[in-house]
């Protein structure tokens, strides 16, 4: 049963990426296969190869393991993408409204974006910065962090400059950013270089990104956002955020709502399962990082146990 619930979510992704005509509005959801457990590394273990909690008003850190060790974000890195975008909407150098077209991009490197989350845009059509970013944090699409890296700074190269200085100003010293959407490196590529982090540095970006746009929360607390694309077919999206969305994961608090409303998930097989997970209690907001899980399940397990702890000492 498994196995056909990933074979139709792969071919309704499929069929957006290839522009293919859709009959009806479809929920899509894309999985990517998780190598065999014994596939660890020191980016990727069991449990996972680091975890924290702050409490995101102050900062102060609720539980740490690990927490300097170095991992691959993975889509986390989606965002700081969304951080520097929505810092261009805050300048006034952008509107949620302005169009965001996507641009020819070389075959390669197109066929590397579609794998395994798209929209699948052909070259000149074009989304809101608002949808563009619903997509991108709810559907983790890796051609939207392209196309919103270049229309906020003309190129991939420049904006990932800026990502590297924003990590700066935040503090963030053991991070580097190569692309904006967290992928791996193109096997061709000369270097071969990972976007990496720790999760004290992730602690920085979520509670920089938290304070500086807390409508951030509109967007990654979506569980199904559904768009529709220049041809007039729908497709609708759900959030890849577990903890979220799946009943037996979900966080709730003692009056029976929902804590769990953000932030971003992410998967490599390098690097393993990652979460950046938020939720609140009583008016607090606790921060939950897991890099470098073995697997999803793991993972999503692991943070939300940590979300229970840090909400329950926030409440004390």
């Amino acid at each position: 049963m498994k196995n056909c619930i990933f074979i139709v979510a792969a071919f309704a992704c499929a069929a957006v990426c290839t522009g293919a005509p859709a009959a009806r509005t479809r929920v899509a959801r894309t999985f990517q296969k998780a190598p065999a457990p014994a596939a660890e590394s020191p980016y990727r273990r069991t449990p996972y190869v680091g975890a924290m909690s702050v409490d995101a008003s102050t900062g102060r850190i609720l539980f740490s393991d690990s927490a300097d060790a170095k991992a691959y974000p993975a889509s986390v890195t989606k965002l700081m993408t969304a951080y520097l975008v929505l810092d261009d909407v805050k300048a006034g150098k952008l509107s949620l409204t302005d169009q965001v077209v996507a641009s020819p991009t070389k075959t390669k490197l197109d066929v590397h974006l579609r794998q395994p989350s798209c929209i699948g845009l052909k070259p000149g059509e074009s989304m809101s910065v608002d949808t563009m970013l619903k997509v991108m944090l709810v559907h983790s699409a890796n051609d939207a962090a392209v196309f919103l890296a270049e229309k906020c700074n003309g190129s991939v190269e420049a904006f990932v400059e800026r990502m590297n200085q924003k990590a700066a100003s935040l503090g963030m010293t053991s991070t580097k950013y190569y692309n904006p959407n967290g992928l791996p490196p193109l096997r061709t590529a000369k270097e071969r270089n990972f976007n990496y982090s720790t999760c004290r540095d992730q602690s920085k970006l979520a509670l920089g990104l938290l304070k500086d746009h807390p409508n951030i929360i509109d967007y990654t607390s979506i569980k199904v956002c559904e768009v529709t694309f220049p041809n007039g077919n729908s497709q609708r999206f759900v959030n890849h955020n577990n903890v979220m969305v799946k009943d037996k994961l979900k966080v709730f608090n003692p009056d029976g709502s929902e804590a769990a409303d953000g932030l971003k998930t992410g998967y490599i097989d390098a690097g393993g399962s990652s979460v950046i997970l938020t939720g609140k209690r009583g008016g607090k907001r606790a921060i939950v990082i897991v890099l470098g899980s073995s697997s999803a399940q793991i993972r999503d397990a692991a943070a939300a146990e940590r979300l229970k702890y840090a909400l329950d000492e926030l409440s004390l």
